[in-house]
């Protein structure tokens, strides 16, 4: 005759192998776990700053529009006030290179006087040549002006 505690032990055997199969794939799927729970965080948090992001934009272009009509009426106020004398003379020459190349046309793109030594000539070409090379990001026409306006003055 087979007593209650047997019977108990077969009805709970089963049971204790299931859980130690559970407890086997549970601790396989704790590293997937660990993974899939990191990557949802970093996603998280990455919905949350541009979402952060989003609002700052939000903010800024409501305050800009609320702003505008201030800030054209102020934009016409200002230009009108700037002497547009003091923006025509500015430092930088108006115009482009002539046909062919001028004692003063030299002399403006080397940055000397027509009458300049030619040791002074050589010196400033360095210089120029220096900031303007091809090689280090100028451009290869402007090099050839350069070059043609220390031939010019050499002469």
């Amino acid at each position: 005759m087979v007593c209650a505690a047997q019977e108990a032990r077969v009805q709970v055997a089963p049971i204790f192998e299931s859980l130690r199969f559970l407890t086997i794939v549970r601790s396989r799927m704790t590293i997937v776990d660990i993974y899939m729970r990191a990557q949802i965080r970093d996603f998280q948090s990455t919905i949350v700053a541009a979402g952060i992001g989003l609002a700052a934009v939000g903010f800024a272009g409501r305050y800009l529009l609320r702003r505008m009509p201030n800030l054209s009426q102020r934009m016409a106020e200002t230009v009108k006030k700037l002497d547009s004398q003091s923006l025509a003379n500015s430092k930088y020459y108006k115009g482009g290179f002539e046909q062919r190349m001028t004692r003063r046309e030299a002399s403006l793109i080397l940055g000397v006087s027509p009458t300049a030594s030619k040791s002074k000539v050589k010196e400033q070409f360095k210089k120029v040549m220096a900031v303007n090379h091809p090689d280090r990001g100028g451009s290869p026409y402007i090099a050839a002006k350069i070059n043609e306006a220390k031939d010019l003055l050499e002469k």
